[in-house]
C-alpha cells in the first residue's frame, strides 16, 4: 500500500497535465452564454457623456443592434477600435457601448480622443448589466435582433476577417428575417 502511496503524486501530475493540455485547444471566443436567445435584459442606464439622460433596453428595439462591451484599460477594445469606426458608416445596424468597469471621465476621453462608433454608449457604474450578460472581459459584442433577442456573444476583438466570419452571415440572416416579418 505505502509503494502506491508513492506513486498518487505522480498519477495526480499526469491527470492534472491531461486537463491542461486539452485547455490549449479550446476556443475563448466560442464561450457558451446561458442569454443567447433570451431578451435583452431590463436596465435603466446613462450614457458615458451625460449622466443626465436615462435610457432603457427598450431604446435598442426595433432595429439589429451590436452591443459592444469596452473599456478604457482594455489593449484588444483600442485594437478593435478603429474596425468600429468604419462599422458604425454601415446603416445595416445600430451599435451601441456599454462601457465596463471604468471611470466615466476616462471613458469620456476615449470617445472624444478616439472618436464615438457608438450611437450611445452606457456607462455601466453598477456593473448590473454586465453581469446580467454574463459578461467576463472586454471586449464582448452581441448582436440583439429587431425583437430584442440576443442571438450572438462574441468575446474578443472584432477585425475585418472576424466580422465575415462570425458576424456577416448572422446579420444577413436576421434582414432576412426580419424582411420576413419574423
Amino acid at each position: 500500500m505505502s509503494k502506491l502511496i508513492r506513486f498518487l503524486p505522480l498519477v495526480l501530475f499526469i491527470a492534472l497535465g491531461v486537463v491542461l493540455y486539452r485547455g490549449l485547444f479550446l476556443n475563448p471566443q466560442a464561450m457558451p452564454s446561458a442569454m443567447i436567445g433570451k431578451k435583452l435584459p431590463a436596465f435603466s442606464l446613462t450614457p458615458v457623456k451625460d449622466a443626465n439622460v436615462t435610457f432603457t433596453e427598450k431604446d435598442l428595439k426595433g432595429d439589429i443592434v451590436l452591443l459592444n462591451v469596452w473599456g478604457t484599460w482594455c489593449p484588444s477594445c483600442r485594437f478593435e477600435h478603429p474596425y468600429l469606426l468604419d462599422l458604425a458608416k454601415s446603416n445595416r445596424f445600430s451599435l451601441y457601448g456599454l462601457n465596463y468597469d471604468d471611470e466615466r471621465e476616462l471613458a469620456q476621453e476615449w470617445l472624444d480622443k478616439l472618436g464615438d462608433p457608438y450611437v450611445f454608449s452606457a456607462f455601466d457604474d453598477t456593473g448590473k448589466l454586465t453581469v446580467n450578460l454574463g459578461v467576463f472581459a472586454a471586449p464582448e459584442t452581441f448582436v440583439i435582433d429587431h425583437n430584442g433577442i440576443i442571438r450572438k456573444r462574441y468575446a474578443g476583438p472584432i477585425d475585418a476577417r472576424i466580422w465575415q466570419k462570425e458576424f456577416e452571415p448572422l446579420i444577413a440572416t436576421i434582414e432576412a428575417e426580419k424582411r420576413k416579418g419574423t
